[in-house]
């Protein structure tokens, strides 16, 4: 019983909208395709498609299949390419798609590295916060932040962000700092628009999580936007510490209500379209983020601050 082709039969008979389309494709008769697919019906005991006279519907048991049977085949088509391409050296041009945030703080200092690794890879970078409408534009590999749900990509998740609520020295030093969440209330806090689900900071409490709304008198369409006025002083924020990491680092931003924020995760892929054979350039970069940023470096250094700023400061009230 051959599995793989009955699967490979019903996925392409969706992807080409035809028994026919599909049949050519693959090198059978219309007959045979169709033969395969209802094969595969009657061994899971389900209708996965309504055919019709001028196309084929997916069922609600079929929709389901159809999505891990994408993923599955992709699979198979990874594994078989990562045996025939092994050896061969990365090459070629190589289209990359990143939000800025990652892109500007992490992305681009890394990239001397993966060119000095492999050197017969040339870039073609997009870094910009509008979410590409599919994998089709071009895009060899997108770098993206959050849950994703499209069946037609294959992810390889490189780590997760975690979200910090900080604000410069000097804003705190001006307009106090916050102890608990209803204090935001009386604060200047700063959201990126385009996320308005970021205007809504959860916190920890004794009866669940709960939620702040907050707001402030400066509004940005982009994560970097949102730091450079916080590190000015303008406000308060809550961005991903790939983000702020940095400034936290330098001293120029603090972690506040840190007993409190419920730090909610955001899971970060490297993804690629799953019709296409993954080559040794698109598995080069996937391995080097996964290697560069697998164990989010950036919240280690600011940790390693935040511990060294709490010492001087212990040692400074002693004195």
């Amino acid at each position: 019983m051959d599995r793989t082709a009955e699967m490979t039969a019903f996925v392409r008979s969706v992807d080409t909208g035809g028994f026919s389309a599909a049949a050519r494709e693959l090198g059978l008769t219309p007959s045979a395709l169709s033969k395969l697919v209802t094969r595969l019906e009657d061994r899971l005991g389900a209708r996965l498609l309504q055919r019709t006279t001028r196309r084929l519907q997916l069922t609600p048991e079929g929709e389901a299949f159809y999505a891990r049977s994408r993923r599955i085949l992709a699979d198979i088509d990874e594994a078989e390419a990562e045996v025939l391409q092994a050896g061969i050296s990365p090459k070629g041009l190589l289209r990359l798609h990143c939000g800025s945030a990652f892109g500007m703080h992490q992305l681009a200092p890394a990239i001397p590295l993966f060119l000095a690794r492999h050197p017969e890879v040339k870039l073609d970078i997009t870094i910009n916060d509008q979410p590409l409408a599919s994998m089709e534009e071009g895009i060899d590999l997108a770098i993206r932040i959050g849950a994703l749900d499209e069946s037609s990509m294959v992810a390889r998740r490189i780590c997760n962000l975690e979200r910090v609520i900080c604000a410069a020295p000097a804003y705190l030093a001006k307009y106090g700092t916050p102890r608990t969440p209803d204090d935001l209330q009386q604060h200047n806090c700063l959201w990126i628009t385009s996320l308005p689900v970021l205007r809504r900071w959860p916190f920890d409490t004794d009866d669940g999580i709960r939620v702040v709304h907050i707001d402030g008198n400066v509004i940005a369409n982009n994560a970097e936007t949102v730091l450079q006025l916080t590190i000015a002083g303008v406000g308060i924020t809550r961005l991903t510490d790939v983000i702020v990491g940095d400034a936290i680092r330098r001293g120029e931003l603090v972690p506040i209500l840190t007993d409190w924020h419920h730090v909610e995760p955001v899971p970060l892929y490297a993804t690629y379209p799953s019709g296409r054979n993954l080559s040794p350039k698109i598995r080069a970069m996937v391995e080097f983020l996964v290697d560069q940023f697998g164990s989010a470096p950036w919240r280690r250094v600011a940790e390693r601050a935040n511990k060294r700023a709490a010492k001087a400061k212990s040692a400074a009230s002693q004195t």
